[in-house]
């Protein structure tokens, strides 16, 4: 039903990279070929293989590099007048300004890309581009808004047969259902997802999915031992591709399946690694989440309470300024587990 998975980002002369090529690579071939067309005068051409190093930039946590790469991809396809060209440079900096916690921008980039990509006739970078708005409303926890989008996405990719946006839509829905406690449901779409990934050899797709198999495994059924396998097979794949954001996050989920376990002093050591490779990247959410669950661990290492409140309280607000809506619900939940009043004058107090 699905074919080989296919990594439409990479294009032009670089149509031969893999979705499983390494970004080391991609980003070699791709600064390469970007000089060749810079000197040649070609500009369609240079914003083609000048969008490949900006996702390579953007999955390897080099937010600046991937800032002025999209820019110049877009600024090429301008003056080469391909409109779809221009769609999927806006789709890059779309995507790497959520990556950043910079919701609005992301909206606002994402949704010009999808209008661009429609009147450039690129079904994919259309289709590319509503998922990151998508994505970019399931991150912040608007469920309800961007569900139905999901479900369209899925049943668009199902019908084309395109199994890494089916992986990545499957994956979307999942999460949605593992947030909202409905466990089963999002243990099958997730080992769905897991198995057309890995017939369509998607290694990063198929690591994702691991990922939140893990999540689920560990949260309803209390196995630790088999989620901790499931982490350790994503991560290979994330070493293996330098897939560094998604090594950041198998990091953090590593932290919570022993957080569960009541091992602390293992989780507060991931916690701490999954902060450090957040932090190197500038990705504010991950590295919030991190420092919620390492606040966490740390509370029941015997952390001083007053200490503990004043943290929470200032996730409370990170996490609001991100522009994560269940901001206020994942820090009440932390304030019941550990026991501790949310009250803001010992709050105040404490800091």
């Amino acid at each position: 039903m699905y074919g080989k998975a296919f990594a439409p980002e990479y294009q032009g002369a670089l149509t031969t990279l893999s979705v499983n090529s390494s970004l080391t690579d991609v980003l070699a071939a791709g600064t390469e070929q970007l000089r060749a067309a810079e000197r040649a005068g070609e500009p369609a051409e240079a914003a083609r293989s000048g969008l490949a190093v900006a996702e390579a930039h953007r999955r390897l946590g080099r937010v600046q590099e991937a800032d002025r790469a999209w820019k110049a991809s877009y600024r090429a396809a301008r003056q080469a007048g391909d409109v779809a060209a221009m769609a999927w440079a806006l789709w890059s900096g779309g995507t790497l300004a959520r990556q950043r916690g910079a919701f609005p921008l992301a909206r606002r980039l994402l949704g010009l890309a999808a209008d661009l990509g429609e009147r450039g006739g690129d079904v994919v970078v259309r289709g590319y581009s509503l998922a990151g708005l998508a994505e970019t409303g399931r991150i912040q926890g608007d469920y309800e808004a961007v569900g139905r989008l999901h479900e369209q996405l899925l049943a668009e990719a199902r019908r084309r047969g395109e199994a890494r946006h089916t992986v990545w839509a499957l994956e979307g829905i999942a999460q949605m259902h593992r947030n909202t406690g409905d466990y089963d449901t999002a243990y099958e779409l997730f080992e769905e997802a897991a198995g057309i990934a890995a017939g369509a050899d998607d290694r990063r797709g198929h690591a994702w999915a691991l990922r939140g198999l893990a999540d689920v495994v560990s949260v309803r059924d209390g196995d630790t031992e088999r989620a901790l396998d499931l982490l350790t097979e994503a991560e290979e794949t994330c070493r293996a591709m330098r897939l560094s954001s998604a090594l950041a996050y198998n990091h953090k989920m590593r932290g919570h399946v022993l957080y569960r376990a009541g091992r602390y002093a293992e989780a507060r050591e991931l916690y701490e690694q999954a902060l450090a490779e957040f932090r190197a990247m500038s990705e504010p959410r991950g590295e919030a989440l991190s420092r919620l669950g390492l606040a966490k661990t740390l509370a029941r290492l015997g952390r001083d309470r007053a200490r503990t409140a004043a943290e929470l309280a200032d996730l409370a607000g990170t996490l609001e300024r991100i522009g994560l809506r269940h901001a206020h619900a994942m820090v009440a939940r932390a304030y019941e587990e550990l026991g501790i009043p949310a009250d803001p004058r010992a709050t105040e107090a404490a800091l």
